[in-house]
């Protein structure tokens, strides 16, 4: 068991010593927690690219790791104005250390042929939901403690009485469960709009998902995906 920081550090060499290998080069590696010397794999990934690291978190230790080591930093929901004021932190941190991030979005998605449907739709998903069941399923998850758990239920805190944070972000997700705890919800203009305003602070890659999951992928690559160019990230 290591503390945060030291925790931290180990992911930052893991980075390292992964991206090294998977490149297909020779490794000489000696750090706090690895001391490697791997020769050149002799079978590697093709064009000998590594693929881009995912990396998120929001505290401090967590923010400094995905500067020196990710390809990638992937936010769970927020507002815009939160959204963009770190994707403007991670962006100075990863300056500081002569890099350049790239930045994901994790969150839900309940869309509808209308506004009415989509929240209506939403609000079935908790229908059966009460506070002391939802607490206890989110105190079970491995992460209940961390600081983006904790940003997940003060976003909640701020909701109105829908559990809307902002325009057709709706928190009540997070009622039922840990980690990424709001969805996007509306119609399929409504969607694509919140979605294309995320991109314009600088989102490139979305990690979306749904209650049940095949029924509302299917809805979303009916009325959203074809609107939206989409594919994997390039290696930029």
């Amino acid at each position: 068991m290591l503390d945060a920081d030291a925790r931290y550090a180990r992911t930052v060499e893991a980075m390292h010593i992964l991206r090294t290998l998977l490149r297909g080069e020779p490794l000489s590696h000696r750090g706090a927690f690895w001391q490697l010397e791997v020769e050149a794999p002799r079978i590697c990934l093709e064009r000998r690219r590594c693929p881009p690291f995912y990396f998120g978190g929001l505290s401090e230790g967590a923010r400094e790791a995905a500067a020196q080591g990710a390809d990638v930093y992937l936010m769970w929901p927020d507002t815009l104005p939160a959204v963009r004021a770190l994707v403007a932190d991670l962006r100075a941190r990863a300056a500081r250390h002569g890099r350049t991030l790239r930045f994901g979005y994790r969150v839900h998605v309940v869309v509808r042929e209308t506004e009415g449907e989509a929240r209506a739709a939403a609000a079935r998903l908790l229908s059966r939901l009460d506070d002391a069941t939802g607490a206890a399923i989110r105190a079970k998850s491995l992460d209940s403690r961390s600081a983006g758990v904790a940003a997940q239920a003060a976003l909640r805190e701020t909701a109105d009485s829908e559990g809307y944070a902002e325009e057709f972000l709706w928190t009540g997700i997070g009622r039922a469960r840990s980690g990424c705890g709001a969805a996007i919800v509306g119609d399929p203009d409504q969607v694509l709009g919140k979605l294309r305003q995320y991109q314009a602070e600088g989102i490139e890659a979305f990690i979306l998902s749904g209650y049940p999951h095949a029924a509302e992928c299917d809805l979303f690559a009916r009325h959203v995906l074809p609107r939206l160019a989409h594919g994997g990230l390039g290696e930029g």
